[in-house]
Parts: C-alpha cells; sequence; structure tokens
C-alpha cells in the first residue's frame, strides 16, 4: 500500500471540502503543477486537462498490480502525449509503485527517477520511452500485436491465458505525426479490438489553437481506418467510463475515444491557451489557481489520505486479479504441460551462446557465392527453428528483403484474420514498422525484427534511436545497401547511411561479407536482448571469403579479424567491410604483383570490435603498417582507424544508376583501381 502512517486527511490540510473523486482528480491536477513548477520546466495544461480522463481509466478500468510491475497480462498503459510526463508519475505514485514523493519533488533533476518524458527502465511502470510525438501511439499497437499473437498461440476459450488490453493517451500532435497515421492505418486492417487509446482533444498546441494548421475531422479519419470512434466530455467522469465501456465492448475493432478538454483546466488566465502548454505556471499564477481548486497557498506536493485510500482499493484489486490469473496458469501448467512449457519459452527466452547459436546456424554450411540478403534469409529458417518466438516481416518488400519465415502464416491471411503466424505485413509504413517492433519488444513474449531497405532507413530514425535509448533487442534488417544495388539509382543507394547507424550510441551494426559472417550476424542479433541490432546486407552475389582450414568461428563475432594475412611482414592493412571486402583481397593480390604485402581486415562490426579487449584489437591491427579503410560510403568515420592523413576509399557524393559493377567502376571501387590509389598513397607517405 501506499499510505505513509503520517499523512494527513484533507479537511486536516486545510483543502476546501469535495467528493473523493473530485478530490483525487485535483490532486493530480496539484502535483503536477508543483512538480513543473519545481522543475521551473515541464507541461502542466496536458496532465490538468487530463486527469478526469486518467483517474477514469486507472481507478475504473487499468487492470495492473503496482507491486508487480512487470505481472505478464497486465493491461498496458501509455502514455504517447510524453510531454504531460508529470501526469504518468502522479498516476504511478498515488496508485503504489515505487516512486516516492521525493522523486516527484525531483522532477527534471539530475539522477531522478522522474526524467522529463517517460523513459522505460527508468520509471517503474513505464512502459514505453515516450516524447517524440506519435511514437507512443505506434508502440501500443505492438504491444497490443504482441498481445494478440500471444493468445492466439496459447489460448482457448475456456483458458485464454492472456486478455490484457493497450490503453494509451494520444494529444493532437501524436495524430498529426505522420507515425500514427501509419500505425492507425495498420491497427485498423488488423482489427485490434484490444486497443483504447484516449484522445485528448483539447484544440492546443505550442504556437496556439490547433486550427492553425490542423482541421480535419479526426475522427472521420479513424473511422476510415477502420476504428471504432466514440466521443465525449473529458471532465465528465461518467461520460467518460460509458465511452471506455463502449470502446471495450467492440472486441473487432480499435478505438479512438475523442475527448474534449481544457487544457491547463482550473488555471484563471491560462486555462485553454497554448501559455499553459510547456512552462510553469510560477507563483503567482499558482496561487490563482489555487484558489480556484480550494488548495492551501503554502504548502506543495499535497496528497490527502483519503486519496491514498482510494489508490489503495486499486491496488488491492490488481493484486486480486493478479492472483486470479496465477491460479489460471497453474492450471495451464497441470492441464497442458507442453503448452505451458512453450508459453514460458517465449517470456523467458533461454537462448544458447551466442558461440553456441552460431554453431548450429554454421552446421553443415556449405562456403556459396549469393548476396548476404540471401544468406540471410537462409540463415532466418534456421533461427526460426531455433527461436519459436521470433516474429517479424517487411516494409512491402519481403522478396527483395528476404524475410518471409517459410512454414509460417502471415497475419491475416485466408478469410477472416489469424494471428498465429510468425510473418507480419506491414505494408509501405517503415516508419510505423520500426516504432510497432519496438513495441513488440516492449511486450515481452516476443523477438521481432523487421526489414526493408537500407536507403529507408531515413524513415526509420526515430525507432532506431527509441530502440537504442530504450534497450530494446529490436532487429532492423537493411537490404541493398550500397551503390552495389545498381540501376536504381542515388534515391535507393544508399551513401550516409552506414555511419547513420554506428554512430548511434547502443546501436550494434553488421555488414556481413559472406555467408558466414551473416550467420554471426545473426546469431549476435538473436542473443543480444539489451539493444538494437542492424544487420546490412547486399543485393548483389558475394563471393566466399577464403579461411585457413583451423579458422575460428567465434572470430566472427569479434567484430573484425583477419581474413588473408601477408606472406611476410605486412606493408599495409586494408580493412574493409561487405561487399568491398572482396574487392580488398583482389587489390591484395594486385598489390603483391608490385611487391607491396598487404593483410586484409574484414570488419563488419565496428561495435563488436571496439567492445574486444586491447590483445585482439592490436593484434588484428598493429602499429607500424599503413592503413587503408575500403568501404562504399560517406568516408568520415574511418579516420579514426587510419589517421587523419590515412586512406580512406568511399563516397562523398550520391551514387549513379547503372549496374552494379558499372557502379563500383565509376567511383573507383574495384580491385584493379583500388590497387593503384594504394600504391600511390604508399609512394607518396
Amino acid at each position: 500500500m501506499t499510505s505513509p502512517a503520517s499523512t494527513l486527511s484533507a479537511d486536516e490540510m486545510g483543502i476546501r471540502p469535495r467528493d473523493l473523486d473530485q478530490l483525487c482528480v485535483d490532486t493530480i491536477r496539484m502535483l503536477a503543477v508543483d512538480m513543473v513548477n519545481a522543475a521551473n520546466s515541464g507541461h502542466p495544461g496536458m496532465p490538468m486537462g487530463t486527469a478526469d480522463m486518467a483517474y477514469v481509466l486507472w481507478t475504473r478500468f487499468l487492470r495492473h498490480d503496482p507491486a508487480a510491475p512487470s505481472w505478464r497480462d497486465r493491461d498496458r498503459f501509455v502514455l504517447s502525449a510524453g510531454h504531460g510526463s508529470a501526469l504518468l508519475y502522479a498516476l504511478l505514485h498515488l496508485s503504489g509503485y515505487d516512486l516516492s514523493l521525493d522523486e516527484l519533488r525531483a522532477f527534471r533533476k539530475l539522477g531522478s527517477r522522474t526524467p522529463g518524458h517517460p523513459e522505460r527502465g527508468i520509471t517503474p511502470g513505464v512502459e514505453v520511452t515516450t516524447g517524440p510525438l506519435g511514437q507512443g501511439f505506434a508502440n501500443g499497437i505492438g504491444i497490443a500485436l504482441g498481445q494478440r499473437m500471444l493468445a492466439e498461440r496459447f489460448g482457448t476459450p475456456e483458458l485464454p491465458v492472456t486478455t490484457h488490453r493497450t490503453f494509451a493517451i494520444v494529444s493532437d500532435g501524436d495524430l498529426q505525426e505522420g507515425v500514427a497515421a501509419e500505425a492507425a492505418s495498420l491497427a485498423g486492417h488488423l482489427g485490434l479490438g484490444n486497443v483504447v487509446y484516449l484522445y485528448d482533444a483539447n484544440s492546443i498546441t505550442i504556437d496556439g489553437a490547433t486550427d492553425l494548421s490542423f482541421t480535419e475531422d479526426v475522427g472521420a479519419r479513424f473511422a476510415a481506418y477502420g476504428w471504432q470512434v466514440l466521443e465525449c466530455d473529458g471532465h465528465d467522469r461518467d461520460a467518460l467510463a460509458a465511452a471506455i465501456e463502449g470502446a471495450l465492448a467492440d472486441t473487432g475493432r480499435p478505438s479512438l475515444v475523442v475527448c474534449r478538454t481544457i487544457i491547463g483546466k482550473g488555471s484563471p488566465n491560462r486555462g485553454g491557451k497554448s501559455s499553459s502548454h510547456g512552462a510553469a505556471l510560477g507563483a503567482e499564477e499558482t496561487a490563482l489557481t489555487k484558489d480556484v481548486y480550494g488548495w492551501p497557498h503554502e504548502s506543495t506536493f499535497l496528497v490527502p489520505s483519503e486519496v491514498y485510500a482510494r489508490f489503495d482499493e486499486r491496488a488491492v484489486e490488481g493484486a486480486a486479479a493478479h492472483a486470479a490469473w496465477d491460479t489460471d496458469i497453474a492450471r495451464l501448467a497441470t492441464e497442458r504441460p507442453e503448452v505451458h512449457a512453450a508459453w514460458e519459452s517465449h517470456w523467458t527466452t533461454e537462448l544458447p551462446s551466442t558461440e553456441d547459436l552460431l554453431a548450429q546456424l554454421v552446421d553443415g554450411w556449405e562456403p556459396a557465392k549469393a548476396a548476404s540478403r540471401k544468406h540471410s534469409g537462409a540463415v532466418l529458417q534456421k533461427v526460426a527453428e531455433l527461436v519459436p518466438n521470433l516474429v517479424g516481416g517487411s516494409a512491402d518488400l519481403a522478396g527483395s528483403n528476404c524475410s518471409t519465415i517459410k512454414g509460417s502464416d502471415f497475419l491475416g491471411d485466408g478469410e477472416g484474420l489469424s494471428f498465429s503466424g510468425s510473418n507480419i505485413h506491414f505494408g509501405v509504413r517503415e516508419h510505423a514498422m520500426g516504432s510497432i517492433v519496438n513495441g513488440l519488444a516492449a511486450h515481452g513474449a516476443f523477438i521481432p525484427f523487421c526489414a526493408t531497405f537500407l536507403a529507408f532507413f531515413d524513415y526509420m530514425r526515430p525507432p532506431v534511436r527509441l530502440a537504442s535509448l530504450s534497450h530494446h533487442g529490436s532487429i532492423f534488417v537493411y537490404t541493398h545497401d550500397s551503390i552495389g544495388c545498381g540501376e536504381d539509382g542515388p534515391t535507393h543507394q544508399p551513401i550516409e547511411h552506414l555511419w547513420g547507424l554506428r554512430m548511434t550510441p547502443g546501436v550494434t551494426m553488421h555488414r556481413p561479407a559472406d555467408g558466414l559472417e551473416t550467420a554471426a550476424a545473426w546469431a549476435d542479433a538473436i542473443t543480444r536482448r539489451d539493444g538494437p541490432t542492424a544487420l546490412i546486407l547486399t543485393r548483389q552475389g558475394l563471393p566466399a571469403l577464403p579461411r585457413a582450414a583451423d579458422f575460428d568461428n567465434a572470430d566472427l563475432l569479434r567484430g573484425g579479424y583477419v581474413v588473408v594475412d601477408a606472406a611476410g611482414d605486412a606493408d599495409v592493412i586494408l580493412i574493409a567491410t561487405g561487399s568491398e571486402v572482396s574487392v580488398a583481397l583482389d587489390a591484395r593480390d594486385g598489390l603483391a604483383a608490385l611487391g607491396i604485402a598487404a593483410r586484409v581486415v574484414s570488419m563488419p562490426s565496428v561495435e563488436l570490435f571496439d567492445r574486444q579487449d586491447d590483445a585482439w584489437t592490436t593484434s588484428v591491427l598493429p602499429e607500424g603498417p599503413a592503413r587503408v579503410v575500403i568501404e562504399a560510403g560517406r568516408p568520415d568515420g574511418w579516420y579514426r582507424f587510419v589517421g587523419r592523413d590515412g586512406l580512406v576509399i568511399g563516397l562523398t557524393d550520391f551514387g549513379v544508376s547503372a549496374p552494379s559493377p558499372a557502379a563500383f567502376e565509376h567511383f573507383g571501387i574495384t580491385g584493379p583501381q583500388v590497387t593503384d590509389r594504394v600504391a600511390e598513397f604508399l609512394a607518396a607517405n
């Protein structure tokens, strides 16, 4: 329970009398005001305007157990309008999560558990990291999708196993962002009736009234997506409850409840105005607001004992629901032990070590020339056999990305909707695809991946960044990785994207040069559950790299290793990734004919290489020999490996429309051309 023994009643605190529900709502409002004032930073208007809807949702509908924030069948709540984080922190504290009043006082302070926008892993009860508008909206669709897939795999009418719903509060800003439109369209197509989103329709944005730029009929838009649309006064708690009940009654469609609210409700001079959106009320306006709410002027962060008691009642109900669910799971273990074992394996994801998984993936591997995307498709089939909770799909490019798990259905195929398969048709929706995959990762029962062309990573930067910030084990597969995609031309030929991914903190990127490196990339991605992995794959065929008979495949997981060494002392080390490793090998032969000894290093993952100890990195890249990097992308990030005056053979401009061999020759990235460049470089230095 949450109630400290010394807490006073509302009357003892000098709070003007009112009914208990109103007292709870006003406590939420004033906690938000106090948090933002204490930080002199934040967004008080949204929490003040949405306190009624949040209170109704959390005390009448949201099924959760504050004592067990990770209960698998809890309802999920997403504050997509993450700027209103003070609302969520107030709710979490009052509900009994491990978030003290002192943490609310430390809102937005260094090291607190109440950062300026909700962050998963920082604050108990926060499901996803939100703030960039629209992301939480799409994450919620991924969470709901995870529940439907899990229910289809393991539930029966007599023992459904999982029934949790996904609730969210979304804002005008969320619904203006394109990612929300993409995610809403897919959710409507899939008929995700376990989604209920409360739309805070306060008609205010930072710059002023929404009609400055946003005059569409939002309800009609969502109805066209296939959503149930309901409307109510967002301050009428009975009307809110009736609308949520109506939303939950429609199990065949996601629901949007349009809640008409007043931003900054209760603030005499800022209520209903954009001035309440993103700045503290300040002492004078806070005093006037306290007069409106009958709140003592001299005190802050007041929580009457009656308010704690009301939320304690709900916590008891949540604990009872959790206990009943535990009984159902125990029944599953008794009545259907094999199903229970599979259920548990989905959640615990007991994976082999990365080395052991790699050994299983390459067992019986025959070296062959093929595009790394095709190698990836072959490895994917083995991964899916070993990891039953692997799910994913492509942005309408499954054939090109080689991202289909064979033998498994696609969601929604056939007559009616089915969620039993492992393949997802995301449609041409890269932005929402990445965010939905993050939602699947946040749900917890699945290892999710998605795929598109590398050039379209531009549409996915926000979810990739948030996957890293949130420590989601999302897997992002990007094919057609360079000028090697050929005739499609510069619009489809990624140049700056490799370093865009490498420079995102927490992302591990692999650009494999052949089939074995591709298998290693998948092994690392699957077993890395504390952050996202990006696999960068070619369209054009790649030869199998030559390796010594005693080569240790575990070295593939070190990020960089010697493929072929010089006959004696090396004059130069050629470092390359992906398709350019074979170019480096050709150049090595050309340099040998000129009397220049070269070592060839493949570096599929800079991030993994950076995690190795000094003994390994210096054995691969010893001091002495000159260093040259070859990669068909921007050269900028490679200079830390070759030195300021070193040679990086790459691209500083966009690609060209031409067959792959002609494109590489045009940009000087062929074996003979690299031979000449390296020889000239060594002669000049």
